[in-house]
């Protein structure tokens, strides 16, 4: 199969979302927004094989100037890298962008993040890809917003985002969203939950809260633990979450897969019954550790669909010899989004009207968009946990709902 063929079937390539023509002249969650639009139908802007030139800090040679701001060496390095090559990946796939990406290294560091967005804004860039790590995010906005530019940042943490910054990664926020939507909509009324006391476990206690409250469902109970120790919170909570007089039908276990070995033997010692109570949690649990677990089986987790990365991941392999992390795609997406919208909306591809098109865009990882105070929502898929495997149980939708549904 050629190249040409590969990308039409979906495993590259970005897609942009009817509906544009209003716009056209188009473990790092803020407040939902109202705005509405229906949903539409994709369209796909297929690549074909077009190798893209590539000098020492640019990648391809358009007009349209965009800077890409991620780690080259200090902390971060080897998934910097990885995103400058799926970078020069989407400029290879796509069809003769006008477009000439600056690579910047921030060295992992916020002060070399300054410095990078200095550097870029000196050389014409017209909007800034990441940077990767919050800290960064906001030394690099602290210069780009100033100047009146846009910056798509690849931090998770939802706190860095605002108008203007927007989060192009994959946001616990969505998760949990999704997750408990979907618990609720097979029948799970009443929830209960087991958090680490960690950045992420408080991050995504306060969505959890908010969308059980969404959904019309009950709280039963809440207990945290420190990272590491889930025995004691467990025994608290037994009395809800065990025997034929549970209280609660779903336990929000939001921990790593190294956090939840110790989890999940707890609740084995306590007579959990995955069967009686779903375990549910977020993509932190997409690890092979987490699908042996026999407390865990049945339970159902949120996270991007893997076909798009699988496909991806082949054919970084096959370009670089390497296996890519999770995240290169992002940088790929978002360099494919900056060449659709270059070529689509002349003088407005970068305007913030454009940007936040509420039927927002598809690439690899499914369709997101960006939201007016920053942060995205992702359309998701959900994963139940069957015999050591995880098995879509509601597959990601084509298209996102209305924003603030």
């Amino acid at each position: 199969m050629g190249r040409g063929n590969r990308l039409q079937s979906g495993l590259v390539g970005l897609v942009t979302l009817l509906g544009l023509s209003a716009c056209v002249g188009g473990p790092d969650g803020g407040a939902r927004v109202s705005r509405r639009a229906p949903a539409t139908t994709p369209v796909e802007v297929v690549a074909p094989d077009v190798p893209g030139a590539v000098a020492a800090g640019r990648i391809g040679t358009g007009t349209v100037k965009v800077a890409l701001v991620v780690p080259l060496s200090g902390p971060g390095s080897a998934v910097g890298t990885a995103m400058r090559n799926a970078a020069e990946l989407a400029i290879e796939d796509f069809q003769k962008p006008d477009l000439q990406i600056l690579v910047k290294d921030d060295h992992g560091s916020p002060d070399g993040a300054r410095e990078a967005a200095q550097a870029a804004l000196a050389d014409g860039a017209e909007l800034v890809l990441g940077p990767l790590f919050a800290a960064n995010v906001q030394a690099a906005a602290g210069v780009i917003r100033p100047a009146g530019k846009p910056l798509i940042a690849f931090s998770t943490d939802s706190g860095v985002a605002a108008r203007g910054t927007y989060l192009l990664s994959f946001l616990p926020q969505a998760e949990v969203d999704r997750v408990v939507d979907e618990s609720v909509a097979a029948g799970r009324k009443s929830f209960a939950a087991v958090i680490p006391e960690t950045s992420y476990g408080q991050a995504v206690e306060a969505q959890f809260r908010e969308a059980v409250a969404r959904k019309g469902a009950r709280l039963v109970a809440i207990e945290r633990y420190p990272a590491g120790n889930p025995g004691p919170a467990i025994g608290r909570l037994s009395g809800l979450i065990t025997g034929p007089a549970a209280q609660a039908d779903a336990l929000f276990l939001p921990d790593t897969p190294d956090g939840l070995g110790a989890v999940a033997a707890a609740l084995t010692k306590a007579n959990f019954s995955p069967t009686r109570v779903r375990p549910i949690g977020t993509a932190v649990w997409n690890d092979p550790r987490v699908f042996a677990l026999p407390a865990l089986q049945g339970g159902w987790f949120a996270a991007p669909d893997v076909a798009g990365f699988n496909g991806f991941s082949q054919r970084y392999q096959a370009r670089f010899g390497s296996v890519p992390p999770r995240v290169a795609t992002l940088a790929y997406d978002a360099v494919s989004l900056m060449a659709a919208l270059s070529r689509q909306f002349g003088s407005q591809r970068f305007a913030d009207t454009t940007l936040t098109n509420p039927s927002g865009f598809s690439g690899i990882d499914g369709t997101f968009r960006f939201r007016p105070d920053g942060p995205s929502d992702r359309a998701l898929a959900v994963y139940e946990i069957r015999s050591g495997a995880p098995v879509v149980v509601s597959p990601a939708p084509r298209t996102l709902s209305p924003s603030g549904t």
